[in-house]
């Protein structure tokens, strides 16, 4: 069985896919990125130190923030009532990386894997803007979708 774009028409144009007749069942997707800075920056950020304040509360609201925005970021995507949205930021010290962990949910007719994307990317984004004054060369990486549960075509999880 051949895979269809379900955001192209027949004509080859983009579309929003129409989820009316779905069933409204719970959904759920959490999703990841790495964040590889300077050892010194790491230990600025879990110490608090930071001369911009806490960055991990800022990053994390704006995680949270991105993951309610995401219909107005991405273009196909559609407007959602999101009953949850949780990002952590999780240091990783000997590997000196923090590792971002947004989850989303809701009861409703699509899925969440773009607003946990969005999430996830937002907050690793946060942290690089507060910190690039001291560690310009902060990697963000392995931005992914971990897993997703809810819907037609039910549990999906990376490997």
């Amino acid at each position: 069985m051949k895979k269809t774009l379900s955001h192209i028409d027949k004509s080859g144009a983009a579309r929003m896919v129409d989820v009316t007749e779905k069933k409204v069942t719970q959904r759920e997707a959490i999703a990841q990125a790495r964040i590889t800075m300077k050892p010194e920056t790491l230990a600025m950020i879990v110490d608090g130190t930071h001369a911009k304040g806490d960055v991990l509360a800022v990053s994390r609201i704006a995680g949270i923030q991105a993951a309610k925005k995401t219909s107005d970021l991405i273009p196909l995507c559609h407007p959602l009532m999101l009953t949850s949205v949780k990002v952590e930021l999780n240091p990783l010290p000997d590997m000196n990386q923090f590792l971002v962990i947004a989850r989303c949910k809701l009861a409703g007719q699509t899925g969440v894997e773009m607003e946990a994307l969005t999430a996830a990317s937002v907050a690793a984004l946060t942290l690089y803007d507060m910190c690039k004054a001291v560690d310009k060369g902060i990697i963000i990486s392995e931005v992914k979708l971990l897993e997703k549960t809810g819907g037609k075509s039910g549990e999906w999880r990376a490997k």
